[in-house]
């Protein structure tokens, strides 16, 4: 399979991505996670793959306690600060349109100011309103 274009992963995104934290015990970790239908885990493992993540695709079946019958899921999830740092946030630092971009900017936000960040994690943020990605480090 080809690699898929940055603006085809952006779009991806923007429906079925989000930034969010991953509790463990009294710390959270910042997270990048996309999941879809299983039906879709070639394509999430072409995203993995064109963004250059090593990470595993996982695919499981949640049936929630609501009573609705749902299909196998398909998960990318990342939480490797060097991953989020050097691959997840130049690709998506201003360029998403709606209110995923929004939720990005919030997810920066908490990761400075939340204390349950660990430290390590706090560069992140700090490069990002320092103007680091300004430099444009992903090409399109």
């Amino acid at each position: 399979m080809s690699k898929l274009s940055n603006e085809y992963i952006r779009g991806l995104v923007e429906g079925s991505g989000t930034f969010t934290f991953s509790s463990i015990v009294d710390i959270k970790l910042p997270a990048f996670a996309i999941k879809m239908h299983a039906r879709d885990m070639n394509l999430l493992e072409m995203v993995r793959d064109s963004i250059g993540l090593r990470n595993k695709v996982y695919q499981y079946n949640h049936q929630g306690n609501d009573g609705y019958k749902r299909g196998p899921q398909a998960m990318l999830i990342v939480r490797d600060l060097p991953q989020i740092k050097n691959l997840i946030v130049p690709l998506f630092y201003r360029k998403l349109a709606g209110y995923k971009g929004v939720q990005f900017h919030e997810w920066i936000l908490k990761i400075a100011e939340d204390q349950s960040v660990p430290e390590r994690y706090k560069l992140i943020s700090k490069i990002y309103f320092a103007g680091f990605y300004d430099r444009n480090l992903i090409r399109d």
